[in-house]
């Protein structure tokens, strides 16, 4: 039997685009592939006329319903699942998959999972810290040109998506740790980490960097999230105890 991607479940993000046209073409190509919801970062020329021009009335729906954001970690945050695209290889960015595999990677996971497909701003795409955010990362493969305009780039991902829509098997995933739950174990993680001197205090966010890898292979379940956290609630008192225990002795034995 053959299933469909659940397209209510797919958000588009741009972050911090910098034309409004490209803001419009966008809407427009989404509302093509029977995608609804647009997110858009810290835009740094919001000109809802211009936009409208080129989202046309088809779109216009969607512009209305535009959701501004001032930051990253505050748009993502809803979110159980984070595909990240780039133009830009190695370093960081060795995971790294096709826009066909990752349509068909988030055809179960839709179904119970708010997914966000982010897009960098057009002049640098996005930075190593919006990495983090991800639990993939999509290149869009070219030729000897790699930059691609934005609209362009929401295009061949949404056509992607819904491709996959009528092409995949049917699966289904149980809901995903958002990103909001995920940032508050990473931040529980750290500080815990420091503490006991697992990781470098003076660089920690180096070290993190390497769970943080290690986990989103992993694709925390929310349960999951939640006994991890309590893992470090139990470390961080028994860590306590024992130091108040060893002011205790030592007090004794004087």
């Amino acid at each position: 039997m053959r299933d469909i991607i659940n397209l209510e479940n797919i958000t588009i993000v741009l972050k911090q685009p910098r034309y409004p046209e490209n803001i419009g073409a966008a809407a427009r190509s989404i509302r093509n592939m029977g995608i609804g919801k647009l997110v858009v970062l810290n835009p740094e020329n919001y000109d809802v006329e211009k936009i409208l021009k080129l989202a046309t009335h088809e779109a216009a729906d969607i512009v209305k319903r535009i959701e501004i954001c001032s930051d990253v970690k505050t748009a993502l945050a809803p979110f159980n699942y984070v595909a990240g695209t780039t133009a830009r290889l190695g370093g960081q960015r060795q995971a790294v998959i096709s826009p066909p595999i990752l349509a068909e990677n988030l055809i179960p996971i839709s179904k119970e999972n708010q997914i966000a497909i982010l897009f960098g701003p057009e002049d640098r795409g996005l930075s190593n810290e919006d990495l983090r955010y991800c639990h993939a990362l999509v290149n869009i493969p070219t030729a000897e040109f790699s930059s691609i305009n934005l609209a362009q780039a929401v295009m061949i991902m949404s056509y992607e998506l819904f491709k996959a829509s009528i092409q995949g098997e049917s699966k289904s995933m149980p809901r995903l740790a958002t990103r909001h739950e995920l940032d508050g174990m990473y931040d529980q993680l750290k500080e815990i980490l420091v503490r006991i001197d697992y990781i470098n205090h003076e660089n920690p966010d180096y070290w993190m960097n390497r769970l943080r890898q290690f986990f989103t292979r992993m694709q925390l379940r929310a349960r999951e999230v939640s006994i991890i956290r309590g893992i470090c609630r139990q470390m961080n008192w028994y860590s306590g105890k024992c130091y108040e225990d060893g002011l205790k002795a030592k007090g004794n034995k004087k």
